[in-house]
């Protein structure tokens, strides 16, 4: 089994992780930092919106089972990419859209992706793309964090609609229970 990686930031990272997880092909999805220009990050760095670090997720996956432009499709279903900065009640930098991308390849199917969406939305879309140049792995407490927390306020509120829309919108893409 050849696995491939893909890095993605649309909010906070609990949110993009619960609903990533959901997928078949998905070997495993990692909260994290990317993009920034501080070396080893923490929370509260990055929270301070100082560090110029996105919450990401790194999402390896089984290129057999599910493409990247279908992962593509299910990040951009998941967040609001036409939001600068912020992704609902989270304002900042650190919540801003982004694709890292990993090679060539992903740079190009990104870039079209973003291209047609932009095109077709009466808001520009503001995620950014950029090379991955390192990912700093967010502290255990981080990981999955939607799991280990259902009743969470914020994960009732936020992370929950976003696993319920996978779950219904990409049926056919789920994991089998």
């Amino acid at each position: 089994m050849s696995t491939e990686i893909a890095t993605f930031g649309g909010g906070c990272f609990w949110c993009t992780e619960a609903a990533m997880k959901e997928l078949d092909g998905i070997v495993s999805v990692t909260s994290g930092y990317a993009g920034g220009h501080v070396e080893d990050p923490t929370y509260e760095a990055v929270c301070s919106g100082e560090t110029g670090h996105a919450e990401v997720v790194q999402v390896e996956y089984e290129p057999d089972a599910i493409s990247y432009d279908e992962l593509l499709e299910v990040f951009f279903a998941t967040h609001d990419p036409t939001q600068l900065d912020r992704q609902g009640p989270d304002v900042g930098t650190q919540y801003r859209s982004i694709v890292l991308y990993h090679d060539e390849t992903q740079r190009e199917r990104a870039a079209a992706y973003i291209e047609a969406l932009d095109e077709e939305s009466n808001d520009d879309v503001e995620t950014e793309l950029e090379p991955l140049e390192r990912f700093f792995e967010a502290e255990e407490y981080h990981q999955d964090y939607f799991e280990k927390n259902p009743n969470d306020a914020y994960c009732r509120m936020h992370a929950r609609p976003k696993v319920e829309k996978v779950r219904e919108r990409f049926r056919s893409k789920l994991k089998q229970a």
